[in-house]
Order: structure tokens, then sequence, then C-alpha cells
């Protein structure tokens, strides 16, 4: 019965630690820096525009549903149930992403040129 009270409560301890632990070494990390005379301006976060992470997401959603279908596909055939999900999925999953790479790549190449 404690147990279940107290694995939550440690649980939330510990991550609630370690992103404070994260956030303040981060903190003296950039004070000291300052103190050192770097510049201030080098800890701004540079914002992307290219929506590739978007990309990459989409096309993973749609490998992982294409997989799906044609794992039940399989299964239909007569191929094994166990086998054919976790293979089609993660088959079609991992084309998806490598079809966003290679997306991204040639628009940094059309990017580059221009």
């Amino acid at each position: 019965m404690i147990a279940g009270i107290l694995v939550p409560l440690a649980s939330f301890a510990m991550i609630f630690g370690i992103v404070y632990i994260i956030v303040t070494a981060r903190n003296r990390e950039r004070l000291s820096l300052i103190e050192k005379g770097a510049d201030p301006k080098l800890f701004e976060s540079v914002k992307k525009t290219s929506s590739g992470g978007l990309l990459k997401w989409a096309l993973l959603m749609i490998g992982i549903g294409l997989g799906i279908f044609l794992a039940a596909a399989l299964v239909n055939v007569g191929f094994d149930e166990d086998a054919a999900y976790p293979a089609m999925i993660l088959l079609c999953g991992g084309v998806g992403l490598l079809l966003a790479h290679r997306m991204e790549q040639k628009a940094n190449a059309l990017k580059d040129k221009e």
C-alpha cells in the first residue's frame, strides 16, 4: 500500500531533481563564461526555418500506417502474424525516415545553390 504512494512520489522527485540539476549546471556554466568575457549572444538559440521535423514525423507516421496495412495483407496471405506486424512497421517506418532525409538533403542543396 505504501509502495503505491511512494513510487510515484519518488519518480516525480527524481525527474524534478534531474531537471533542476541540468538547469542549474547550465546557468552556472553560462555565468562563468560571461565572467571570462564570452559574448552573451552566444547563448541565443538559432531558430530553424525548415520544417524538416514536421516532414520527418509525417513520413514516419505514413510509413507506420502503411506498415500496418501491409502486415495485415501479409497475414491474410498466410504469413505469421507475430513476425509480419513488427517487421513491416519497422521497415516502412524506416523507409519513411529515409525518404524524409533524402527530401531534406535535396531541399538544402537547392537552398545552397541560391
